[in-house]
């Protein structure tokens, strides 16, 4: 793994002159997540994914971009931008990226509201360049067995084996889906898309109390490893 940000000009320069280098952009957001994690959780959870990723396969680490969409958590702590924005900001770094003679990128998602920005984006960044530069882009949390929550036990359970700022004992129950219709999630869903304290309440999508270190460090090897999976399918796929 090479982690651009440390590196020195001469040195990266020679190592882009190989022609096969692939790097990752991951994205994440600073918004609550509840009393017991920091605003900053899914930018650290997406940048130890895109750490071990990039370990395990020797890509090229760009510094995680911690800005996202999280309007919908106002009016509870978020700092956004705008869908336009982040997409703007991913396709001028993938343009700067081919100048800089990388034509493979995976982007690695951490935040559910970037959605509808990286959306399509590789077409629309194969259009701009010219088909001569290949983008991925994956969301990490389709990678795991289990469902995906917000400050829940999935969240909780991946700081806890992370980060040392997780406040436990200020962690408690929130949305819990577990009896509810499909119906009847996918209506609390749209409605939290659109605003998360009035579908939450206290802006906590599942259960954080019983989520532990071991289960965090499992649910995280089981994303890499599925990733890395993932990553190589779309290589082998694309260079046929």
């Amino acid at each position: 793994m090479t982690d651009i940000k440390t590196q020195f000009d001469p040195i990266l320069r020679n190592l882009l002159k190989n022609k096969n280098k692939i790097a990752i952009i991951p994205i994440g957001s600073i918004e609550q997540h509840g009393p017991h994690l920091p605003i900053s959780t899914d930018s650290d959870i997406v940048s130890k994914v895109a750490k071990k990723l990039s370990d395990k396969n020797d890509y090229l680490l760009l510094p995680t971009i911690t800005y996202g969409n999280s309007f919908e958590h106002a009016p509870f702590f978020n700092l956004s931008i705008k869908e336009s924005t982040l997409r703007a900001i991913l396709i001028d770094l993938c343009t700067s990226l081919l100048e800089n003679n990388i034509k493979t990128i995976f982007i690695i998602n951490g935040h559910h509201g970037n959605l509808k920005s990286i959306k399509d984006i590789d077409l629309k960044i194969r259009k701009k360049l010219k088909n001569k530069v290949k983008v991925f882009s994956l969301s990490y949390w389709h990678f795991m067995d289990k469902d995906f929550d917000h400050a829940g036990f999935v969240e909780t359970s991946l700081m806890l084996a992370i980060s040392k700022n997780v406040k436990m004992k200020l962690a408690k129950k929130g949305l819990i889906t577990d009896k509810m219709t499909k119906q009847e999630i996918i209506k609390i869903g749209k409605l939290a898309n659109k605003s998360f304290p009035k579908a939450t309440k206290n802006g906590i999508w599942g259960d954080p109390t019983k989520a532990t270190k071991k289960d965090g460090i499992k649910i995280l090897n089981e994303i890499v490893q599925n990733l890395s999976k993932k990553c190589q399918t779309y290589l082998t796929e694309d260079s046929l």
